[in-house]
């Protein structure tokens, strides 16, 4: 049987851990999907979804831009219901100023669907 001072120490540890995996998991994704970004990898679509630049990349990148999109297409569904649009137009705005905030030498995907870098 375990103590109360045991029982306290774990619950402690399991919520420092916790706090630690919430507070830094979407800083080591944001710190990845630029790497991925600046390697060339991924970019920007003017639907407001990020696209693979490269078709061969790793399979973490390929899943760093399923999760990415997943979270985006919630929040655009969010905010349309929230403005009562449709979650297409709502990408689709967002989508243009993410290609227009893109820096210099990150790829973006133009009208007719072609990766161009910026």
């Amino acid at each position: 049987m375990r103590s109360r001072v045991e029982t306290a120490f774990r619950l402690a540890a399991a919520f420092a851990a916790a706090v630690f995996l919430f507070a830094y998991a979407p800083a080591a994704r944001a710190d990845a999907l630029d790497d991925a970004r600046a390697s060339g990898l991924v970019g920007e679509r003017l639907d407001g979804y990020l696209g693979l630049v490269d078709p061969n990349a790793p399979a973490a990148v390929k899943t760093l831009v399923e999760d990415v999109n997943k979270k985006r297409a919630h929040h655009y569904e969010t905010i349309a219901k929230k403005e009562g649009t449709n979650a297409t137009a709502v990408a689709a705005l967002a989508g243009v100023k993410l290609v227009e905030r893109a820096p210099a030498g990150q790829f973006v995907m133009d009208a007719s669907g072609t990766w161009k870098k910026k």
